[in-house]
């Protein structure tokens, strides 16, 4: 209980939220690198899986291959990054591992939510003489978006607790504030960055939560 009051009193010090080493811009440079990774990683693995789940073709072997990239280490891959070209442009190297380490959940639920579209409809609107961009853009993708939404959920609160890892690689973000408590042998500063974390996390789970219970179509695809 000592170490969670002077955690607690470590983070309701006004001195430790202004400055560049502060828990205000440390939080802002985590909301800023989980933001710019998912938009990233949504970009890459949306249209394939969009495109793939509407053809019906490949999409097996693309979510295999999105699956591989679970079992590896992203810390593991962020060390081999450093060690190539890309360590040297300075937030590179964390933003393509959290990349690669987002592109398997919203690639797989995107891929699943089009497959589960009832293939009636589908049938139905292409009768109707929609094309097939129609029929995906207008049919498939609303009966698709529950879970294609869970499945940016998943990426985001994945991407806040993993993205401590820039501090590691000397990029800003919550971490910074977990090494610094290591540098300075402070647990109360290593339990205060970790509860941090854990909290942002917990807030952007919430915001996604609300966003789902909002949407329309929900309950027809079901959480993953």
């Amino acid at each position: 209980m000592s170490t969670l009051a002077d955690a607690w009193g470590w983070l309701t010090d006004p001195a430790h939220w202004p400055g560049d080493d502060g828990i205000a811009h440390r939080l802002l440079q985590h909301l800023l690198l989980t933001v710019v990774c998912l938009a990233a990683s949504c970009l890459i693995a949306l249209p394939v899986a969009l495109v793939l789940g509407h053809l019906g073709r490949g999409g097996a072997l693309a979510v295999n291959l999105a699956n591989i990239g679970r079992a590896v280490p992203t810390f593991a891959v962020l060390v081999l990054l450093l060690l190539t070209p890309v360590g040297r442009w300075g937030e590179g190297p964390t933003v393509v591992a959290l990349v690669l380490f987002a592109v398997p959940p919203l690639l797989t639920n995107a891929y699943v939510g089009m497959r589960e579209v009832d293939r009636d409809v589908v049938r139905a609107a292409r009768g109707m003489g929609m094309t097939g961009a129609q029929t995906l853009l207008r049919v498939e993708l609303p009966l698709a978006s529950p879970m294609v939404l869970n499945g940016v959920r998943v990426a985001a609160v994945q991407l806040v607790a993993t993205a401590t890892i820039a501090a590691l690689a000397g990029g800003g973000g919550l971490g910074r504030i977990i090494t610094a408590g290591f540098n300075l042998a402070s647990t109360p500063q290593v339990v205060a960055g970790a509860v941090l974390v854990a909290a942002f996390a917990l807030v952007v789970e919430a915001v996604f939560e609300t966003v789902e219970r909002l949407a329309p179509g929900r309950g027809r695809g079901g959480r993953r």
